[in-house]
């Protein structure tokens, strides 16, 4: 007969010492990686980039981000100067309908507020997390060059969805975002149940405020797998 004596983990291996009937112990190592999907999660998830009005540019991050990865599809753009959230919340509607299997949302600017539509209007069951970048207010005036708010108002974009969002997610902000204060970034976080992540001074990360490439994305989209 065989009883466990003790149990520990060191480096990725956890170690049994196991007490035998008769004197004596035996020493079983396992040894495994916590990274790794379990058996149950070994179905493949395909990342869904929702970019913003204006971020289907080649050196915009989720641009970038997309092509790293193995399985990825991007919302289709649409006219810049058709400002409808109704067809940009059928855009991601097709786009998801289109994918087999669990869904990550990688979002950003005013496509975490398509997201955030497209959640009040349709079944998210497929949809494994949500990664929120410098979600744009769009309840507050924008600079110069912006729509603006009676703009998004006629095209049904206010006011935006504040429900708590049915999977894990992260809203990640800057200090110095020139679409949203950072308290009203945290404010959605909040409303939406979702882990709230200061930045720093990142500007609205896009190409303008320097990020081409934003490594963080790589790390935050790993957590939600």
């Amino acid at each position: 007969m065989l009883k466990v004596k003790s149990l520990s983990l060191v480096d990725n291996a956890v170690t049994f010492i196991v007490k035998r009937a008769k004197p004596g112990s035996l020493t079983l190592s396992v040894h495994f990686n916590p990274y790794l999907p379990t058996q149950d999660m070994t179905e493949s998830i395909t990342v869904l980039i929702v970019p913003g009005l204006r971020d289907h540019v080649a050196d915009h991050w989720q641009t970038l981000l997309a092509a790293k990865l193995p399985r990825v599809h991007t919302v289709e753009p649409l006219e810049h100067n058709k400002l409808g959230c109704t067809a940009r919340v059928v855009a991601i509607a097709r786009a998801i309908q289109s994918i087999d299997g669990p869904v990550i949302v990688v979002a950003h600017s005013a496509g975490v507020m398509m997201l955030a539509h497209w959640v009040s209007r349709h079944d998210s069951s497929m949809i494994r997390g949500a990664l929120l970048a410098a979600p744009a207010d769009l309840e507050t005036p924008m600079p110069a060059g912006y729509p603006t708010i009676d703009a998004l108002s006629e095209h049904g974009w206010l006011p935006i969805p504040r429900a708590i969002l049915p999977f894990p997610s992260i809203v990640a902000a800057s200090s110095n975002d020139p679409l949203t204060r950072i308290e009203r970034a945290r404010d959605f976080a909040q409303a939406w149940g979702s882990r709230f992540l200061e930045l720093g001074a990142a500007g609205h990360l896009n190409p303008a405020s320097g990020h081409g490439e934003w490594p963080r994305a790589e790390e935050l989209l790993s957590e939600l797998r």
